[in-house]
């Protein structure tokens, strides 16, 4: 309506994504704080290439995938198609990244002979990637392509959700896992002394958690939710009535 004012955000919403931005953020400079003045810095080639295994899946598999979460709570009042195609795009990316941080770790162990697939680092991180790429094709198929029908997809959706925030979960406490492994492989003799390298990979593995819980927050506020638009409500019931063969109401 004409004059109307501006729709706005949930009280305090704003202030929880402007947090988990602002630790986002850190979480990439602390990664990479670490890797350059304590692990030599970050190559794709040479002795500096599985580096890039640990800042790819920071910035892929938690970074990325905590602001895809976030986009049906930050983006509130635009159309939902728009941000299903968002949601999707960066989920995507997340991926293609989570892949490259994983090539980085395979080449190296070839080359070196070193077995690979043996700790319970590389099998929740492997068993993380399969099920997030099978939840984003699962998604694309459900949600953003034509063909499934509304009581498939209404069916689909809380797991969906569910499986959303588990992987995001699992995506965390596997990164976890890895830095304690990278650091019990690379200063096991000093790790207990409190040495600068390993207060900082702690501060890091703080940091992870501490984003974690401010997306999970906003996620799970039910009156932070995105609230359907009449329009949404309208085309909705419009695809119940061509996918069933009925009147929504009937």
């Amino acid at each position: 309506m004409e004059g109307a004012p501006p729709p706005t955000s949930p009280a305090g919403l704003s202030a929880y994504v402007a947090l988990s931005q602002l630790l986002g953020l850190t979480l990439l400079t602390t990664t990479g704080a670490w890797l350059g003045r304590y692990r030599g810095g970050v190559a794709w080639h040479g002795q500096l290439q599985f580096n890039v295994h640990p800042l790819c899946m920071v910035l892929g598999m938690v970074f990325l995938q905590g602001d895809a979460l976030l986009v049906y709570r930050v983006f509130r009042h635009e159309a939902k198609r728009s941000i299903k195609v968002l949601h999707a795009l960066l989920h995507g990316l997340a991926l293609v990244i989570a892949l490259v941080g994983i090539v980085a770790v395979f080449e190296p162990h070839r080359a070196k002979g070193i077995p690979n697939m043996y700790s319970l680092h590389s099998w929740c991180g492997m068993a993380t990637f399969v099920l997030y790429l099978l939840q984003w094709l699962l998604g694309c198929g459900f949600f953003l392509l034509p063909g499934a029908s509304f009581s498939l997809r209404s069916c689909y959706k809380p797991q969906h959700v569910f499986f959303g925030i588990a992987l995001f979960v699992l995506s965390i406490t596997t990164c976890l896992l890895g830095i304690t492994e990278m650091l019990l492989f690379n200063i096991s003799d000093s790790y207990s002394h409190f040495v600068p390298e390993g207060v900082l990979a702690n501060t890091l593995g703080v940091l992870l958690v501490a984003f974690g819980m401010v997306v999970g927050y906003v996620l799970t506020r039910d009156d932070w939710k995105r609230p359907p638009l009449a329009e949404e409500l309208a085309l909705s019931l419009d695809f119940k009535t061509l996918t069933e063969g009925e009147s929504p109401g009937g």
